[in-house]
């Protein structure tokens, strides 16, 4: 039986309003407090092209023109819809937090400005939030203290794809705990 302790998520959407945009990517984590990765998850959602390309305009998608390019392009292949992919995602937390589940206890979730995340979580994937603990770890936390007290600085990489993501955050999250004193 696995014994996942932290569930890593990033979702990559077509914008940052719950109520506009939709999830086009997702991909999770599964680690015990080590950080070391048990499982991962993976999978596109098929979003509509009228909402993709009304919302997938600005700065922000004029900068990261690559990913968007990327993204639109993986959107023409998938297949599945949100609410699939929220069972296959379900699926891949009841096996690798079997334990937690059987105690019935919550999921912690991890990431980088993950309450941005869990919004959309909130939002379209119902059943998956019934699932979450109310704390979050948030690396984002993390990166203030350590900028603002300590003048410590980690170059994450910024290429807004969601399983490179998560990596990037636990690395940034072990960065900053070897820079506190036991």
């Amino acid at each position: 039986m696995k014994n996942a302790k932290i569930l890593w998520i990033d979702l990559e959407m077509t914008g940052l309003s719950p109520q506009k945009d939709r999830i086009l990517e997702v991909a999770a984590i599964a680690t015990d407090w080590d950080f070391n990765e048990i499982a991962t998850f993976e999978s596109s959602v098929k979003v509509g092209e009228e909402l993709i390309e009304e919302r997938m305009v600005g700065e922000f998608w004029e900068t990261f023109s690559e990913t968007r390019d990327a993204l639109k392009a993986q959107n023409l292949q998938a297949t599945k819809n949100s609410l699939e992919v929220e069972a296959e995602l379900i699926e891949f937390i009841k096996e690798n937090f079997a334990e937690e589940i059987a105690n019935g206890e919550k999921i912690l979730l991890g990431g980088n400005s993950i309450h941005q995340d869990r919004r959309f979580i909130r939002s379209e994937w119902r059943n998956l939030e019934k699932m979450l603990h109310y704390r979050m770890l948030d690396v984002s936390a993390w990166k203030v203290v350590m900028s603002a007290k300590f003048k410590r600085v980690f170059a994450k990489p910024e290429n807004h794809r969601a399983l490179d993501d998560i990596r990037g955050s636990i690395e940034e999250l072990k960065f900053y705990l070897k820079k506190v004193k036991k």
